[in-house]
């Protein structure tokens, strides 16, 4: 590890499963016992607004009832830590990353404690609760919804990510499908502009094929492991 300098890191739904947050698509194919497609698309929100903003508002308030566990506080470490560039990818809405004190770290499916004017497009932390109907603070029109990418729409911060892939060394997968596009084509953009890549999961993702190397185990065992590693 002692000629890399520049890392970007994948974080998905595995690194905060051991925090007791579910995974966003279970063995059952659900997410919280619905299916995804009535929750997470532009169709499911206008055709039934109350049961989209009713199930985010369910899991906004079960952040208060779970913490980081090692796997985040070991990333935060190497944020603090890391002399080069270092950029933290989340596709996880939750705000862990944050409370384990990372701050190299882009949401590019959006947050949960995060509410987005559907017509003005301005966002808005937000911790509380989230009627349809609530209005926007700038625009006021009553548009707030949820700041989630539902399936269909643009992940934030593309470009971000597309350059921080470009210069990194290394490219490190964690607690991912695998199967979620762009964010599973991370790995062959690196691998074209010459980044060592690494996999952590507890199982085999549906890309473990492209990554040079590929770690199984629980998340909050591999990650301080290869942290302790890059730190030397």
């Amino acid at each position: 590890m002692t000629d890399i300098r520049n890392i970007v890191i994948l974080t998905g739904a595995g690194i905060s499963a051991e925090s007791g947050l579910a995974t966003f698509r279970g063995p059952d194919g659900l997410w919280e016992g619905h299916r995804v497609e009535d929750v997470c698309t532009p169709e499911a929100l206008a055709r039934n607004p109350a049961l989209v903003h009713r199930f985010y508002d369910e899991r906004r308030a079960k952040l208060a009832e779970v913490a980081p566990n090692p796997a985040h506080e070991a990333l935060a470490a190497l944020d603090r830590a890391w002399p080069g560039e270092l950029l933290i990818v989340t596709q996880n809405v939750d705000d862990l990353h944050e409370r384990a004190g990372a701050s190299r770290l882009l949401h590019m499916h959006g947050e949960l404690k995060s509410a987005l004017c559907a017509a003005c497009g301005k966002a808005v932390a937000w911790a509380d609760p989230l009627p349809p109907g609530s209005a926007c603070a700038g625009c006021g029109a009553p548009s707030l919804r949820p700041d989630i990418v539902f399936f269909g729409e643009m992940p934030y911060d593309m470009e971000r990510i597309e350059e921080a892939l470009a210069q990194a060394d290394l490219f490190v997968s964690i607690g991912t499908s695998g199967a979620v596009y762009p964010a599973a084509g991370f790995v062959q953009m690196a691998r074209h502009y010459g980044a060592r890549t690494l996999e952590l999961n507890l199982d085999p993702s549906a890309g473990s094929s492209y990554f040079e190397e590929s770690r199984l185990g629980p998340a909050s065992e591999l990650v301080p492991e290869l942290v302790r590693d890059l730190l030397g």
